[in-house]
């Protein structure tokens, strides 16, 4: 399938469902105010109309397709001349963090059979390579995936290609079985008043199965594609140019996709009906916008009371001085002596009011343990809904010191268990991924490697300190419960057979070297092993008795 030649909307008709979505997402991810109250249908504060007279009078509400009205704090508009104090809590882009970094934190470790291929990916598997898993993690924990892209730049990397990643809402992905099979990424190049100049690059298969990327220019407007022009009209895509045939299409000369796509979870609750959205993955902010729309309004809520709470005083006007003609009255509120005032109504027996009548403090109550158990409480409802355990963020409940993993692991079982279900998605797409980017880095670069996919295995959640470790050697090998091969795999899990091989032996032969003869059972003469010492023999006697001293 080609790219399109003629005008059509855009975005396509079978995103309308999906897209939505993906930007509410983003929105709490980001944690832009502007955005949260765009998407819910509030005023931004760009907006000229969000505090005059006609500001919005929707009142929060945000219409939804077949349900009732639903009301959202961040939907609701600033009234008259009021400045917008809401505040957010950026606890949805903690959450995609937090995902990436019990994914990724440590780097992951793929291994083939074939020597020369292994040097290859380790070449080829740098610090960039996991800092761009890194990054694709978090994003697909915000939308639901992504896209797990392979490239090659001769001019800027001539050695080698490289991965790259796109985010799921750039993204028509095509699908046959839950398997991906073409998709197609855009991206707005170029504007020009109405005019919106997109970059299509589309990645598909030829009948020969070799992954191919066609790429186009197109002019159009904000909601339809429009015509093709040339590659050229923009400065984004006019190094392509020169890069594709006459059909602008750029062959990987390999075969398969160079496109993986990582769902983050899975099944999709929202989109299991929908044709398409049902392969997608789902996000770990789906089913808890409302927890976080309801956290910062009570954040906002908590920081209003800090603001009435300030110390405020009343006084009399009789209290004011006059500073001139035109320049109104003033008050000192550092003056420490007032004169004698004779008022009407006086409250005092010298016919004088009261100084405490004349200057009244008003301060309000800050609701701190309303507030703040509220908070804790959505806090921890968001973790658990989300599929997270309250520790993985530093919330200990019960207190106390967690010293050993076994401890770690058990508080943060929910965790490790959303983990697990993101591996079995990572590593198969991981391996996919680094097969094609062999595949390109033979038929492009000319390496000599033999492209398979790799064993890709992650480090554990949780690992245990070096002395909870000693002691379980220690407590293996005293029992004869383990072998040495055991052992060193224990110490050492990221090793390979061979390495482990050659520790056990450097271990062995240390053993043998600490079991030496005693010199004191040695002849002086010939250095041999005696018997042991003898009562009997005076001279050996005499050779125990001066070794003893």
């Amino acid at each position: 399938m080609a790219l399109p030649t003629s005008s059509q909307s855009w975005p396509p008709n079978q995103l309308s469902r999906i897209l939505p979505s993906m930007g509410v997402w983003s929105a709490w991810w980001a944690g832009d105010a502007d955005m949260l109250s765009s998407v819910y249908g509030g005023a931004t504060g760009s907006d000229p109309t969000s505090t005059g007279f006609f500001a919005s009078d929707h009142g929060g509400f945000r219409a939804t397709v077949g349900r009732a009205l639903t009301r959202w704090f961040w939907g609701e508009s600033s009234r008259g001349p009021d400045r917008r104090v809401k505040l957010h809590v950026p606890i949805a882009a903690e959450l995609c963090q937090a995902s990436a970094d019990l994914l990724f934190a440590e780097p992951v470790t793929m291994r083939v059979d074939d020597q020369k291929t292994q040097e290859r990916i380790n070449e080829l598997a740098n610090d960039y390579l996991h800092a761009e898993l890194a990054e694709a993690a978090e994003v697909g924990a915000a939308l639901g995936g992504v896209f797990l892209r392979i490239a090659w730049d001769l001019k800027n990397s001539p050695n080698a290609p490289f991965l790259t990643h796109v985010d799921a809402d750039q993204a028509i992905p095509e699908f046959a079985w839950g398997k991906l099979t073409a998709v197609t990424f855009w991206q707005v190049v170029k504007r020009d008043g109405k005019r919106v100049y997109r970059h299509l690059e589309r990645h598909e298969t030829n009948d020969q199965g070799v992954g191919i990327i066609l790429h186009g220019l197109y002019e159009g407007e904000e909601d339809k594609l429009g015509r093709p022009v040339p590659l050229t009209d923009s400065e984004v895509t006019a190094a392509l140019a020169s890069h594709v045939d006459a059909f602008g299409i750029i062959s990987s000369e390999s075969e398969g996709l160079c496109v993986a796509y990582v769902p983050n979870q899975q099944p999709n609750r929202r989109w299991r009906t929908d044709p398409l959205g049902r392969n997608l993955g789902r996000s770990d902010l789906d089913g808890v916008e409302q927890l976080m729309d309801a956290l910062d309004e009570v954040m906002t809520s908590w920081m209003r009371d800090v603001r009435l709470g300030k110390a405020r005083i009343m006084i009399a006007k009789s209290l004011l001085q006059n500073v001139g003609p035109g320049n109104g009255s003033a008050f000192n509120a550092e003056q420490e002596a007032y004169s004698s005032l004779n008022m009407l109504g006086s409250s005092s027996s010298e016919g004088a009011p009261k100084l405490g009548d004349m200057i009244e403090q008003v301060q309000f109550k800050i609701r701190v343990e309303e507030h703040r158990a509220t908070y804790m409480q959505l806090v921890q409802d968001i973790l658990r809904m989300a599929g997270y355990s309250s520790e993985t963020f530093g919330l200990y409940e019960g207190g106390g010191a967690i010293k050993t993993a076994t401890e770690v692991e058990a508080k943060q079982q929910r965790s490790l268990l959303t983990r697990d279900r993101k591996i079995r998605l990572w590593r198969p797409s991981i391996a996919e991924i680094v097969e094609k980017l062999l595949r390109v880095d033979k038929a492009l670069f000319g390496t000599d490697v033999t492209p398979s996919k790799p064993d890709v295995n992650f480090t554990d959640g949780v690992q245990e300190s070096q002395l909870s470790l000693a002691q379980t050697v220690l407590a293996l090998r005293n029992a004869y419960a383990a072998s040495d091969e055991v052992i060193v795999g224990m110490v050492h899990p990221d090793w390979e057979a061979d390495e482990i091989a050659k520790e056990v032996g450097k271990i062995a032969a240390l053993r043998q070297g600490g079991n030496l003869p005693d010199p004191m059972f040695l002849h002086p003469n010939d250095g041999s092993l005696s018997d042991g010492p003898d009562t009997g023999n005076a001279d050996s006697a005499t050779r125990v008795a001066g070794n003893s001293r």
